[in-house]
């Protein structure tokens, strides 16, 4: 029987790559993310996929009434909510001496917000049916610091704080899964979508791994639940990580020059506020401009 699944963020990068995952199964969708025209495409490539059915709603995930928008559509349409997927995001490059104050703001409010309003529309609904999978996309960044990304981390450890404590006030209903992955570097636009202060363009961190591998895993948790989990999404991940808590000294000596030698390219960038407060919907796409596919 076919699935009821909502992706939010699923114009670019890995929210488009977990629909047509979940597309290739025959599900039907609801796609949520800010750009319209991009949603009508991508809906229309899920129906190629296999999805039974595909459904657009544009909107922020910022903006609680949004985020219920979408979920009300996937209850009058499909009845109910069985998977909801929450991919969106921004991101900014810049110190925070740097960084202008409303583009902090939003990369937070982007991360933190979203996630809130995701888990108040859609738990009533998977609490009335007793069973659900949400799943979040985190990232490395939610468990560690590197210079010159200051915002996206604080948003996205402060979006952990929130996902872990959804898993732990979900524990009264063992058929709702609460799951968190992590990825590292990841072939997608967010990149060259970023706000940017720092004269340098950017790049995904190497090892790069392809949005498809991140949607497996999405794909992976729904289908073989084991309650409420954390996954990292990259081969690096546990060696970073392990740096950043037990050698602290040595992660900060080291970190600021492999960012520039694994994160940064040699082409120049002059300041904007990327797709932070707007969308680029001329930018949106399933990857983006590394080798790898």
């Amino acid at each position: 029987m076919s699935r009821s699944v909502l992706v939010i963020g699923a114009s670019s990068g890995i929210g488009r790559a977990s629909a047509l995952r979940f597309a290739a199964d025959g599900d039907r969708l609801v796609l949520m993310a800010r750009s319209g025209d991009v949603l009508d495409r991508v809906a229309e490539q899920c129906r190629s996929a296999g999805a039974a059915e595909a459904r657009v709603v544009a909107g922020d995930t910022s903006v609680a009434d949004d985020v219920q928008r979408a979920v009300d559509t996937a209850v009058t349409e499909y009845g109910g909510v069985d998977v909801a997927v929450h991919t969106a995001t921004v991101m900014a490059y810049g110190t925070l001496e740097q960084l202008p104050a409303d583009v902090f703001r939003t990369v937070v409010e982007v991360a933190v917000l979203g996630t809130f309003h995701a888990a108040r529309a859609v738990l009533p609904v998977m609490r009335r049916q007793h069973h659900g999978s949400l799943i979040f996309i985190n990232s490395l960044l939610g468990s560690v610091t590197v210079p010159n990304m200051g915002a996206y981390a604080t948003a996205k450890w402060a979006q952990r704080a929130v996902i872990r404590t959804l898993q732990q006030e979900t524990r009264d209903e063992p058929d709702i899964h609460i799951g968190m992955l992590s990825p590292g570097g990841i072939n997608t636009p967010i990149y060259y979508q970023a706000a940017n202060f720092m004269g340098r363009a950017a790049r995904p961190p190497i090892p790069v791994l392809q949005p498809e591998r991140v949607a497996a895993s999405v794909h992976g948790m729904v289908e073989r639940p084991r309650g409420n989990v954390s996954i990292p999404v990259g081969p690096a991940n546990p060696i970073v990580i392990a740096g950043y808590r037990f050698l602290p000294a040595l992660y900060d000596l080291m970190v600021g020059p492999l960012f520039k030698l694994a994160a940064l390219t040699r082409s120049d960038q002059s300041p904007t506020e990327g797709n932070v407060h707007k969308p680029a919907p001329e930018l949106d796409d399933l990857h983006g401009h590394w080798p790898g596919r």
